[in-house]
């Protein structure tokens, strides 16, 4: 009889021993996560003002717009999205400001060049600048909706890994409150800052519950995200659910909503947005660059008043930013609830991004090049070829190449009245390609040294998550059969043999079986912990839902795995179809602008060589007929007329506002492309921007140099003919 006392007592202290570990780590858990005080949770939200916040607090102790209520709350709706700490007013009078400053700075620069330059107003330039005000005022006045929109961008990307993490913790464990908490520990920025501000509300008074809170926040996604305020509310009817069967079920129809919510929506997305880009493609980069053949005539029909100035703004900075424009329209349309959730700081490799030895190494690299572009230029604005006794320019046949002409010039600098000209020869222009490759090849280095090896930790990682899924399963299994948890990890090592897996298995069970850790010791320990080594939220996840369900038995345990498992197979079915939706979308864009658009863009270059080539021998002969009469040609005579002192844009110039154009478009459509598949995605648009440049600025340089050279050799063949 006292033996069984003994017993008793032995069972009733163990389990107290349990019960009270059990309560010291939920204590921690409501200690360290629930929620912040307010100077903490600020700082975590939003470490510094951005730039944008600290013009807008100062400009607005200065002076103070007053606005209409109704603008009022549908700026503080944007705000409160883009969690930026400034009033409504403030974006108003940062936006008028930045317009009376531009418009009065504008008219004293007008006036300036008037008065220096002994001409009148110029009124096109004035104008100009007006636009250029009423556009900042446009963009700073909107610019927390574009925050907002990037912010709904990066958070929706998470909402089917939120819902995913919920109904997990959910159904070993039928609290709301907790299972927040547990999806804010596992979710990445930004969207477990939301979940976080869901219990901070509650803690300031704000709302006495977590529904409350939780019914509040969710009313920001009613227009943007419908299927995510859906399953949350399948979540919270759960709760009610006294049938355990029921209650599972309701869950599990509370992920599928979001999953065929998010689905539906990209499948009209996609739809919608193939036509936008077509448009874009089509105004944007076919027609520019058609126009550019046509400038060097377009300049004789204006009696030389197109200048190379006016090239350059239109084609470098008006063309570009009326693609940007249509891209970030085209950007608004884009649904939420897919992309890429990992987070770049996050990334092991990431001290590789912040290091500015890629940027240094890629000067030094492309220096030479650039160097070698500009040639032209040193040769004919500055002394240093007199310095060392050399031509400022030489003929084809000085340099052996009489091919192209015997008196042709190599650079082709013309000295008119005093004023040195040009340069007009192809060799400048074919210098001038390296100018272009050099600029490219600076980012494409900076770039691939800044984000290659994050690109292919990423892929590392997620190629093990894919082998994890089908580990948990067999994990899942394992407890299943009852096989104890500390046993279980060294089965599922020797099953996994190969794999990437293998390894985090292996070293888990040594940690249990040689260092003598418990599980969550193994798996979370700070110095020893397995899960150091791999820096993957899934894994993290379903590690920390092991140790938790376990706590309630293996079955249970067992039962969780095999569910996560089910749950995130589902979760990779559905991403792949929708990468299979958008992928033939972005694969068309993506070789438009790395392979048609380059290769248009140096015939163009090649044409407009010919051009200026043509216009050069025909003002030639217009020259030698100067002093016959007119009427003895007739017509002819009069055309010949207008050739006369023809001014062409250099295709030196023309060559280099071509080959910046074309990187402003690598630029702006590859970001463009990266957000419409992976949503906001930095370390992507980083990484293909300089794949993409390599591949356009590559084609680009050939077939350029190609065109020129044989358009060039066939208008000099000819016409050198003719003109004998």
């Amino acid at each position: 009889m006292e033996d069984k006392k003994i017993d008793i007592h032995d069972i009733i202290e163990k389990h107290s021993q349990r019960l009270q570990r059990d309560l010291d780590y939920f204590n921690n858990i409501k200690k360290s996560s629930y929620s912040k005080s307010y100077e903490s949770f600020k700082k975590e939200i939003s470490p510094e003002p951005s730039n944008y916040e600290k013009w807008c607090i100062s400009l607005g102790q200065i002076i103070k717009l007053k606005i209409s209520k109704k603008e009022e709350e549908e700026i503080q709706k944007k705000l409160d999205i883009a969690h930026l700490d400034i009033e409504p007013w403030h974006t108003v009078t940062l936006a008028f400001i930045s317009f009376l400053l531009i418009f009065f700075l504008g008219l004293i620069f007008c006036f300036a060049v008037s008065y220096l330059t002994n001409t009148s107003f110029p009124f096109g330039l004035f104008i100009m600048i007006c636009i250029v005000g009423v556009f900042s005022y446009s963009f700073l006045k909107n610019y927390p909706d574009r925050i907002a929109n990037k912010w709904r961008l990066k958070a929706s990307s998470q909402m089917v890994p939120a819902i995913l993490y919920v109904v997990i913790y959910m159904r070993h464990t039928s609290n709301l409150e907790k299972a927040i908490s547990f999806a804010s520990e596992h979710l990445e920025y930004p969207l477990n800052l939301d979940f976080k501000k869901i219990f901070y509300d509650v803690e300031i008074g704000k709302f006495s519950t977590i529904k409350e809170s939780l019914d509040n926040y969710l009313s920001i996604w009613r227009d943007y995200s419908p299927q995510f305020i859906e399953s949350f509310n399948l979540i919270e009817s759960s709760l009610f659910e006294p049938n355990e069967e029921k209650r599972i079920d309701i869950l599990e129809k509370s992920l599928q909503v979001v999953l065929d919510g998010t689905y539906d929506k990209m499948l009209k997305f996609t739809h919608e947005v193939r036509s936008p880009l077509t448009n874009v493609y089509m105004l944007g980069v076919i027609l520019p660059t058609l126009a550019i053949a046509l400038l060097p005539m377009a300049n004789i029909l204006l009696q030389n008043q197109l200048k190379t100035s006016h090239v350059f703004v239109l084609f470098n900075l008006i063309v570009p930013f009326l693609v940007f424009y249509l891209t970030d329209k085209i950007l608004f349309l884009r649904p939420g609830g897919h992309g890429e959730i990992s987070l770049l700081e996050k990334n092991p490799k990431y001290y590789l991004y912040k290091s500015r030895k890629p940027i240094v190494k890629a000067f030094l690299i492309s220096f030479p090049f650039i160097l070698l572009g500009l040639i032209p230029l040193i040769f004919q604005y500055t002394p240093l070829p007199l310095w060392f006794n050399l031509q400022r320019d030489y003929t084809f046949s000085q340099l052996g190449l009489p091919l192209f002409g015997e008196d042709t010039y190599f650079f082709g600098i013309t000295e008119v009245d005093g004023i040195i000209k040009g340069p007009y020869g192809i060799g400048a222009m074919i210098l001038s390609i390296f100018f272009i490759f050099g600029i490219a090849l600076f980012f494409y280095i900076s770039f691939k040294g800044k984000t290659s090896e994050l690109k292919k930790e990423r892929e590392k990682t997620k190629e093990l998550e894919i082998e994890f899924n089908n580990s948990l399963f067999q994990l899942g299994n394992k407890l299943g059969n009852g096989t104890p948890l500390e046993i279980a990890f060294g089965k599922v090592a020797e099953d996994t043999k190969g794999l990437r897996t293998e390894d985090f298995f292996k070293k888990t069970n040594y940690n249990i079986t040689q260092m003598g850790m418990s599980v969550e010791q193994a798996l979370f320990d700070n110095k020893r912990g397995v899960l150091i080594y791999y820096p993957s939220s899934l894994v993290s996840t379903s590690m920390k839902i092991l140790v938790e369900s376990s706590k309630k038995g293996s079955t249970i345990a067992a039962l969780s795995l095999v569910n996560l498992s089910q749950y995130v197979k589902n979760f990779y079915k559905i991403t792949d179809r929708l990468k299979d939706l958008l992928s033939e979308i972005v694969s068309d864009m993506k070789s438009n602008m790395t392979f048609l658009a380059p290769i248009l863009s140096g015939i163009i270059v090649g044409l407009s060589m010919m051009m200026s080539s043509i216009l050069s021998y025909i003002s030639t002969i217009s020259n030698n007929f100067s002093d016959v009469s007119s009427s003895q040609f007739g017509n002819i005579g009069s055309i010949l007329k207008m050739f006369e002192g023809t001014d062409t844009i250099a295709p030196y110039f023309l060559q280099i506002i071509v080959g910046i154009y074309l990187i402003e478009i690598v630029f702006i459509l590859t970001k463009t492309l990266v957000v419409i598949d992976s949503g906001e995605d930095k370390l992507d648009q980083i990484y293909l921007t300089g794949m993409n440049l390599k591949k356009a600025i590559f084609f680009y340089s050939i077939i350029a140099i190609i065109s020129s050279i044989a358009l060039s050799f066939l208008s000099s063949f000819v016409l050198s003919g003719l003109i004998q």
